[in-house]
C-alpha cells in the first residue's frame, strides 16, 4: 500500500461563538492617551467583502492583543495604543513602529500573516530593514491611511490587485 497525501482543507467555518467575545476588539479604553481606531475591511480575490462570519482579523504586539470579527460589509475595526518608538534589533537596527495582524478567512489554508505600519512615521518607514525588503510598488499595502475623523483604515485584500503583503513568519 502506498501513502497518499489527504486532501487540504480551508480554513473554516468561522466559529465566532468560540473565537470571539465581546469587547475583544479593544486592547485600551478608546479614551486613553494613545488610543487610535483601526478599520478597515477583508476584501477576496473579486474586491468582495469576506462578511461575517468568514472573517476574523487579530492585530498584537506585545502585551496588546485584541480579535474583531468582520460585520455583514466584511468591515472589522480595532482600539489599540501605538507602540511608542520603535524595536531596536541586536545589529543595531531600528524596527518602524507597527502592529502584527493575523487574519483567518474562508478560502484560506491557514492564517495569513502582515503588518501594519503607521502613516505618520515616514521617515521610520523608510529605515524599517522589513519594509526595505518589500517592493517599493507594494510597501503602500502595509501602510495604514488616515481618516479625517482622526482614525485609521487598513483594508486586507487577499488576493489580486493591491493585495495586501503577507510575511512566512
Amino acid at each position: 500500500m502506498s501513502a497518499t497525501q489527504s486532501p487540504s482543507q480551508t480554513i473554516g467555518p468561522m466559529y465566532g461563538y468560540a473565537l470571539y467575545e465581546k469587547g475583544m476588539n479593544r486592547s485600551t479604553d478608546p479614551e486613553e492617551p494613545g488610543a487610535v481606531l483601526i478599520r478597515g475591511a477583508v476584501l477576496d480575490g473579486e474586491g468582495e467583502p469576506v462578511a461575517h462570519p468568514d472573517a476574523l482579523v487579530e492585530v498584537w504586539l506585545g502585551d496588546q492583543f485584541t480579535r474583531a470579527r468582520t460585520d455583514a460589509f466584511g468591515v472589522w475595526h480595532v482600539w489599540v495604543r501605538k507602540p511608542e518608538g520603535g524595536l531596536e534589533l541586536p545589529d543595531g537596527t531600528t524596527l518602524a513602529p507597527y502592529l502584527h495582524a493575523t487574519v483567518w478567512a474562508r478560502g484560506l489554508m491557514k492564517q495569513a500573516e502582515t503588518r501594519i505600519y503607521f502613516p505618520d512615521e515616514a521617515a521610520a518607514n523608510a529605515a524599517d530593514p522589513v519594509l526595505a525588503r518589500v517592493p517599493e510598488s507594494r510597501r503602500h499595502t502595509l501602510v495604514a491611511v488616515p481618516e479625517g475623523d482622526g482614525s485609521l483604515r487598513f483594508d486586507i485584500r487577499l488576493q489580486g490587485e493591491n493585495e495586501t503583503v503577507f510575511f512566512d513568519f
